[in-house]
């Protein structure tokens, strides 16, 4: 059963929480960087990003810098930008974007349901950016970013949880990308005490986003429980941050492929090679995606297709087999294209579905690409068919909201 459990966060002072919270700071380029760093003192950004405020660059990910981000949060706390929560709560969490409305728990979860299988995964993880990220929670002792995960619908969570947004939030703000996010402390022992035994009786929860996340957290307590002659289960070490939604609160987005050549063939010519999985409609409208599952879209030469796979090429019965990702790079984006790994290959670009079909179209128009592939969304349902049969979904195939805001709710693993 599922350890969701409440914890006592470090999170904003009301009135700085809209300047504190911030994206990743790999949303953001260089010189929207510096203009946030020099406008705004109490970003999030200058924890994450130390090197701005004495202009003495380090080593990203080098023990170094890493000893600066944990100077910098102690210094957002010594200056009481940030308070912390005397008793464990909950957290409920609403993101409105673009007419989506999206209702959380902000928890903590165990490294022990990672290991036993509570937990389930759906992605490979590279042991490289586990380690980096280790190290990371290993040295700054806090986790800012929480893991996505999903959880089958519970009509009392969900009720409470409907209860509790009608009343007066803690935190209510609007930030520049027009998203609304609103954040509800859960103090009242009765809801706590109610949380915890509904998501206790939940059988599995399951990873959305943040694999690489789990896995370096699930490596610091192993490492931590290794240097300790006894350790009880209850150290801080042993749990992870965690954003907790049900899966009819979840939007996941199509992720497509851009290609920078054809790999020396013409148009026709891929045209040609493709007739033989695939039925080819050319689309006369200006923009085109998906509409069901195993058609593609592919827009090259000025020109929107529609590739609808045949039968005979994938095996409906196989969780990944029949992922439309993996019919793109067993049949087009390998034997035509000579694309064989997603993660390493240069010539292969990826556009998450959050920014529409016309992006695909613009990269392909302006020369950043020669020819893209649009595919249709992965249900929540292929998803846990993945997981329950542990299987391993291929890189880059679904994207995922809501995104969380750096530095809004913060779990401390210091003792």
């Amino acid at each position: 059963m599922a350890t969701v459990i409440p914890f006592k966060a470090i999170r904003p002072q009301n009135d700085k929480v809209h300047l504190v919270a911030s994206r990743s700071v790999d949303g953001y380029n260089p010189s929207e960087l510096r203009d946030k760093l020099s406008g705004n003192p109490f970003s999030f950004l200058h924890v994450i990003n130390p090197d701005f405020e004495d202009g003495i660059r380090t080593k990203p990910g080098s023990k170094e810098r890493l000893i600066k981000v944990k100077k910098h949060f102690k210094k957002f706390l010594q200056e009481k930008v940030f308070l912390r929560d005397k008793n464990p709560c909950y957290y409920l969490y609403r993101q409105i974007k673009d007419g989506n409305e999206f209702i959380g728990i902000i928890a903590c979860t165990s490294i022990d349901d990672y290991m036993n299988g509570v937990i389930k995964i759906h992605e490979q993880t590279l042991t490289h950016r586990e380690e980096k990220l280790k190290d990371y929670l290993d040295v700054c002792e806090f986790n800012a970013e929480p893991v996505l995960f999903c959880y089958p619908n519970d009509s009392v969570i969900d009720n409470l949880s409907d209860e509790i947004s009608t009343t007066r939030p803690d935190y209510d703000f609007t930030t520049a990308d027009k998203v609304r996010h609103t954040l509800w402390v859960i103090h009242h022992q009765k809801n706590v005490n109610l949380l915890r035994e509904r998501f206790a009786a939940i059988p599995y929860i399951y990873i959305a986003d943040g694999h690489h996340r789990s896995a370096s957290a699930t490596l610091l307590g192993k490492l931590r429980r290794s240097n300790r002659k006894s350790y009880t289960g209850e150290e801080a070490f042993n749990y992870y941050l965690g954003i907790f939604f049900p899966e009819t609160h979840l939007k996941i987005y199509d992720y497509n492929r851009v290609i920078r050549d054809l790999n020396g063939l013409s148009v026709n010519e891929i045209k040609k090679q493709l007739q033989t999985h695939f039925i080819i409609t050319e689309i006369s409208a200006n923009d085109f995606k998906p509409f069901k599952k195993h058609q593609l879209s592919m827009y090259v030469d000025n020109t929107w297709y529609s590739l609808d796979a045949k039968e005979s090429i994938y095996n409906p019965k196989d969780p990944i087999d029949s992922l439309d990702s993996a019919i793109l790079t067993k049949y087009i984006l390998s034997p035509i294209l000579n694309i064989s790994d997603l993660r390493t290959d240069k010539r292969i670009g990826f556009v998450p579905g959050v920014y529409g079909s016309l992006e695909l179209k613009k990269q392909v128009d302006e020369g950043k690409a020669a020819i893209a592939f649009g595919l249709f969304p992965v249900t929540m349902e292929h998803i846990k068919w993945i997981a329950d049969t542990n299987n391993i979904m291929p890189p880059k195939t679904t994207w995922v909201e809501p995104k969380m805001r750096s530095g809004l709710v913060i779990y401390s693993l210091e003792e």
